[in-house]
């Protein structure tokens, strides 16, 4: 058949094979994507469809342009053969390509009409004549009268489907275009089966499909670049998420994050109208809205609640940071910055080369205020205190002066610059002669304010120093105090004698002495009081010389575990019962009942006695009355000592688990006055009310034993009873039931 057909018509029917093919390619390309919107992408069963129609189309093409390169019949009638089964296989194909591209209704229906039809005009193909007539070298293929009819009722078929949707669906211009390519070519296949055959029919019957092919090709390109265009939005979503995420992490203004997150949805959307907003939404919960007037995809609603999460989240996140940071550096009652904001401030001033003092600044009274006006009170006198001093420094100085709240009552000054000493102790005064007058309080409040210039850059040794100076203040009731060349002195002697006593509490040089407790009338010793005694080389280190030093560093807590094990030793040892001092810093403790449980062991507490004092009491009186009942109900006995130094009445000392009462000293001195003896005479009765033991302590003279055994005073104790000892020379009787031993009276004389 080559010689019946041109050259030129084989040629165009290859260059529309190899469309054919690489449209082929192109739905192998789809098949493969993965990354389109659903409304741009084809399921794989769609796809399959379509890339089998577009095969059956290449076949096609390819088969009608080897027609003109063959001679031998034999070809030619098999050529024809696979030519006809090809268009039949691409018209049949072509219905649930268009349903896969269109969207429309099914075709089963129409799928297996037009398959059973080309199945039947195969069968006449091969058997009769109606429909091809064996092929005659030299000449153009014949037809049977049937052909026109084979492939124009499928097409009908198919151009009422086409129809159909077209009226169900809005018109696309690309969509226009592939429904004309698509006319023009069913035309054409039309017109290649109208006989007689002719070389124009057998041309039309290879590129019959280029018009179709060229919308197809169309189509496809519009298909790769939308899906161009949504990969592209999708890049530019990631990238703005990406970017407000970075400066969430960077930024600490909720504001400044939304207006970024806005200008990026702005670009990456191409919406101007995009804004946003953030709202509080309940406790420490914070909303973002991002809107815009224009209505949103899908894809760009998801965009938008992922920047509006991204923002609350960082919101939330700032508004804590925020809290966590006026928590840790500020004061929450008086707004002034904290005891962290004063060492950092310390730092950086330190560092910058000027002069600068602190003035360490105490509220005397606030106690006072709490119990008798309430707590209210006692705040609204510490907001006016903030007040007082930062105004009063601010005037003196003539500039802001950073103030801040370092604890409970306590307050500090930073003043930067050279000031005197004298400046600076006027200035401490000013502040506590205008105290009460700024504060208006209607009890009696005044401040103690301590001063210190920096020597080092160390914002420790600062404080420190003004600390000393402040207590100096305190102990010298002068109010004002300078850390100056004397209290340097004294806190160089104050180091070496803690670590003196840090060396003599680790190597076991704080030692126990018994002082013996007796009956006025019959002089028997009934009792043991263990004193902490610090034995260095041969000496006695007097206790007034480091005992207080012990409780101020918390060396204390370490003795007391010593002492309560060396009074379990001499209940043991001497058979009779014993009492311990117990000091303000060890009921401070959280776990002071497990430290004396391990001191002294889990039995046996009928035989110890638990010494407190007034101040360690009103310390905390939650606390100790909660560690000092646990204590009575394991049987022990809770002592008073030392009453008479402190302010508290025994009505308001009832609340708490005591069973004995322990004079102090001074009372004791002026029971030779009849005032003095008046007052014992009160304290004893007061006692005798309330059940307690009464002990007095300090007994050094005849007379005064005298007085204490006429007024009916339980036990004594004294250096005229017996002065303090490891080995003390009065003993417990032998006998087990005997537990006290009887000091003669010559042993008075």
């Amino acid at each position: 058949m080559s010689g019946s057909v041109p050259a030129w018509s084989v040629a165009l029917q290859c260059v529309v094979a190899g469309a054919v093919l690489g449209l082929v390619v192109l739905e192998t390309g789809w098949l493969s994507f993965d990354g389109s919107p659903r409304r741009h992408r084809l399921s794989s069963r769609q796809l399959v469809w379509v890339f089998a129609w577009s095969a059956a189309l290449a076949v096609v093409g390819l088969v009608n342009g080897l027609l003109g390169l063959v001679a031998d019949p034999a070809w030619t009638e098999a050529l024809l053969a696979l030519r006809f089964l090809a268009l039949a296989s691409a018209v049949v194909l072509g219905l649930p390509a268009l349903q896969a591209s269109t969207g429309g209704p099914s075709v089963r229906g129409l799928v297996s009409g037009a398959a059973a039809w080309y199945g039947v005009a195969t069968v006449l193909w091969f058997t009769t004549d109606l429909v091809h007539r064996p092929f005659v070298a030299g000449q153009l293929p014949a037809y049977g009268p049937l052909s026109p009819a084979i492939h124009l009722v499928p097409l009908a078929a198919i151009a009422g489907y086409v129809a159909a949707v077209l009226r169900r669906s809005r018109m696309t211009p690309v969509g226009g275009l592939l429904a004309v390519t698509g006319f023009v070519s069913a035309a054409l296949l039309v017109a290649s089966s109208v006989p007689p055959p002719t070389a124009v029919t057998e041309l039309l019957k290879g590129v019959w499909a280029l018009p179709l092919v060229i919308g197809l090709q169309v189509m496809a390109a519009e298909r790769m670049s939308a899906l161009h265009r949504v990969a592209t939005r999708r890049a530019a979503l990631r990238h703005a998420l990406a970017a407000v995420a970075n400066d969430a992490w960077l930024s600490t203004e909720a504001d400044a994050l939304l207006g970024r997150a806005c200008s990026e949805a702005r670009a990456a959307l191409a919406d101007p109208t995009v804004h946003g907003r953030i709202r509080p939404a309940g406790q420490d919960r914070l909303v973002t809205e991002i809107v815009t007037q224009v209505e949103p995809d899908a894809e760009a609603r998801d965009f938008l609640t992922d920047l509006e999460r991204l923002v609350s989240t960082a919101a939330e996140r700032y508004a804590l940071a925020e809290r966590l940071h006026r928590a840790a550096f500020f004061d929450l009652l008086t707004g002034l910055p904290s005891r962290t904001a004063l060492d950092d401030h310390l730092t950086d001033v330190l560092c910058g080369g000027q002069g600068v003092a602190l003035l360490l600044v105490d509220v005397e009274g606030l106690k006072n205020t709490n119990e008798r006006l309430g707590h209210r009170a006692g705040d609204e006198l510490l907001v006016q205190t903030a007040h007082h001093l930062s105004r009063s420094l601010a005037e003196r100085v003539g500039r802001e002066v950073f103030v801040a709240r370092v604890g409970g009552d306590e307050f500090a000054a930073v003043l930067v610059g050279e000031h005197s000493t004298d400046w600076l102790r006027e200035t401490g005064r000013e502040l506590r002669a205008e105290f009460g007058a700024a504060t208006g309080s209607a009890l009696r409040t005044s401040l103690t304010v301590g001063i210190a210039h920096a020597t080092t850059r160390d914002p420790g040794t600062l404080q420190r120093h003004a600390d000393r100076a402040m207590a100096e203040a305190r102990r010298t009731h002068a109010g004002v105090a300078y850390f100056d060349d004397l209290l340097r002195e004294r806190e160089a002697d104050r180091a070496a004698i803690t670590a003196e006593l840090e060396t003599a509490v680790a190597h076991g040089r704080i030692i126990a002495h018994f002082q013996p407790v007796a009956d006025p009338a019959t002089l028997e010793v009934v009792g043991l009081e263990v004193l902490a005694r610090w034995q260095d080389g041969d000496t006695l280190r007097a206790p007034a010389s480091w005992l207080p030093l012990a409780e101020e560093t918390g060396l204390i807590v370490e003795v007391g575990k010593q002492m309560f094990a060396a009074a379990r030793v001499g209940m043991e040892r001497f058979g009779l019962p014993v009492a311990v001092n117990v000091a303000a810093r060890q009921l401070d403790e959280p776990d002071v009942l497990r430290h004396i449980e391990e001191s002294w062991g889990t039995d046996a507490w009928d035989r110890l006695t638990i010494e407190v004092t007034e101040t360690a009491i009103v310390h905390d009186m939650h606390h100790v009355r909660a560690v000092l009942a646990e204590l009575a109900a394991r049987g022990a006995r809770i002592a008073l000592d030392d009453f008479g130094t402190g302010y508290n009445s025994l009505a308001r000392l009832g609340r708490l688990p005591l069973h004995v009462l322990k004079i102090d000293k001074s009372l004791i001195d002026d029971c030779a006055t009849d005032g003095g003896l008046a007052v014992l005479r009160a304290v004893v009765a007061l006692a005798e009310v309330h059940g307690l033991e009464v002990v007095a302590e300090g007994v050094e003279q005849r007379s005064q034993l005298t007085a204490l055994a006429r007024l009916g005073v339980d036990l004594v104790q004294g250096n005229l009873i017996g002065r303090p000892q490891a080995e003390p020379r009065a003993r417990a009787s032998a006998a087990p039931t005997q537990r006290a031993a009887r000091i003669p009276r010559a042993a008075l004389a």
